[in-house]
């Protein structure tokens, strides 16, 4: 009942205008380079107050999607060029949720060098409380319902900040922290085939068992293993999706 329950929420004119500008930007509609309309126009054009206009205009540049020039202008980037880690979430709701090859290509490319590493890190550096708070997921892991889409991405998501954590980088985390979204939004869709909870749920547990003994290399296939797993399933149920369209 809670969760059917939620709060009812509207969204904001700030929101809406970012959204609108981050399609109209990311499908090419403006170009790289391009100058946008002046605040006042665009507030005219847009129907809303200079304030709307200018936070959503801030909040484009926070992500590297425009710069604003003195005496030039708002000016639309190459996102690639002066994109932040925000832009992910950006890049994936363009998307519809739908899976982009190039994007996610590129995030297991990131995630194998970036997360082979944080478990042999953690393998070597890892403290008592950081193995306790690993073992405590694996049993949280073994009561969660396999229907409950949403809490086993979280759970998933949690065991991979906490191998960062036990790193004892302050880094990896906060990495780790900065494309959470884009990470749940692709491992919704890998959990929700059932039979793959059960087989990433026993290859977290042979982790844990690499990091307890602080074996460093097999803590960095176990995790190379899930990596791959989860790369070949999702490609997998896409060409599934696929094949059944129309």
């Amino acid at each position: 009942m809670e969760d059917i329950l939620r709060p009812i929420r509207k969204e904001s004119l700030k929101d809406v205008f970012v959204t609108r500008f981050e399609d109209l930007i990311l499908s090419g509609k403006f170009s790289i380079g391009e100058k946008l309309p002046s605040e006042r126009e665009l507030a005219l054009r847009l129907g809303v107050s200079r304030p709307v206009v200018h936070d959503g205009l801030m909040d484009l540049v926070s992500k590297g999607l425009v710069s604003m020039k003195p005496r030039v202008g708002t000016v639309v980037n190459d996102y690639r060029r002066e994109g932040s880690l925000s832009i992910l979430t950006s890049l994936v709701n363009y998307q519809n949720g739908k899976l982009d090859p190039r994007l996610f290509e590129s995030m297991v490319e990131m995630r194998m060098l970036f997360e082979v590493e944080t478990a042999r890190l953690a393998a070597s550096r890892r403290t008592p409380e950081h193995l306790d708070a690993l073992k405590g997921l694996l049993e949280e892991e073994t009561v969660v319902d396999s229907r409950e889409i949403e809490r086993i991405a979280e759970v998933d998501f949690g065991f991979h900040h906490l191998i960062a954590m036990a790193t004892g980088n302050f880094i990896y985390p906060l990495l780790l922290n900065s494309f959470r979204q884009v990470y749940t939004s692709f491992t919704k869709r890998f959990f929700s085939d059932p039979e793959v909870v059960s087989v990433v749920f026993g290859l977290h547990g042979e982790l844990v068992q690499a990091i307890e003994g602080k074996d460093e290399k097999r803590a960095m296939e176990a995790m190379r293993r899930l990596l791959v797993h989860g790369r070949e399933r999702l490609k997998a149920m896409t060409a599934e999706e696929e094949r059944g369209q129309p």
